[in-house]
């Protein structure tokens, strides 16, 4: 299955951030080994005023690792077509990830990336073959997993970004001046690059109908521009995403 519309989101990873660092009790351990569960949900995917996606995705703290899932379907399709799972440390050094596609797709197939030393390695294996393509990159493991079509992914860029370069003065966010620069890895793409993200302020958006003030995050790279808001007030969960230059955007359900 090949999604409707050929979106790149080719920007943004994972690691350990804010919600992921506080949600997890020192004095419980039982419930630590048991796994906790930082965030849940959906997003619906809308291009040019229509649904064509969603992705439903969970983050969940297990002992020292986050584990962040998503899966995608079509709208009025109950079938998954893609799925990825990414495993990460605390410290935001990247365990595993794996991503594939439904035999239904077009192209099916699935891969892998690990870090090996000063390399992370994929591991490509496409439909019907059995012996997987090796492709490495010269990127330390706290690079960020940055796949096509998932956004849990970009929420998970905006905590890290939060968490590393800004702080609370006077009941106000501040962050470093200036956009911050992330090096990132598209596995689907198999390619590497650079983004920016920086802080604009707070703004009203209106989200399935009702007002809200969320802090918005620019995110940019090359060729592309994004805008992000995050809701400050409930653990900068990801509300919202608008794409302008492809009349797309994201909308936590």
């Amino acid at each position: 299955m090949k999604l409707p519309t050929k979106i790149r989101w080719t920007v943004l990873i994972l690691c350990a951030s804010l919600p992921l660092l506080a949600a997890h009790s020192k004095d419980d351990k039982k419930e630590k080994a048991k796994g906790q569960m930082v965030d849940s949900g959906s997003f619906g995917i809308i291009v040019k005023g229509q649904r064509v996606v969603t992705e439903s995705f969970t983050i969940q703290q297990q002992n020292d690792i986050s584990v962040i899932k998503s899966q995608l379907k079509e709208a009025g399709s109950s079938a998954v077509a893609q799925k990825s799972d990414l495993e990460i440390t605390s410290t935001g050094e990247l365990v595993r990830y794996e991503w594939s596609q439904s035999a239904e797709s077009t192209p099916a197939g699935s891969l892998i990336v690990m870090p090996n030393n000063d390399f992370l390695i994929e591991k490509i294996t496409p439909a019907g073959s059995t012996k997987p393509a090796e492709q490495p990159f010269l990127m330390p493991s706290t690079s960020m997993i940055l796949d096509n079509n998932f956004f849990v992914q970009r929420e998970v860029l905006a905590w890290r970004y939060l968490a590393a370069d800004c702080k609370s003065e006077t009941g106000n966010l501040k962050c470093q001046q200036g956009p911050v620069e992330f090096g990132v890895l598209v596995p689907q793409d198999r390619t590497s690059m650079r983004v920016r993200m920086e802080l604009t302020g707070k703004e009203k958006v209106n989200i399935h109908g009702t007002e809200r003030e969320l802090l918005r995050l620019d995110l940019s790279g090359e060729n592309f521009q994004w805008n992000l808001w995050v809701d400050d007030h409930d653990q900068f969960k990801l509300m919202r995403v608008a794409i302008p230059a492809d009349d797309t955007e994201v909308v936590r359900d």
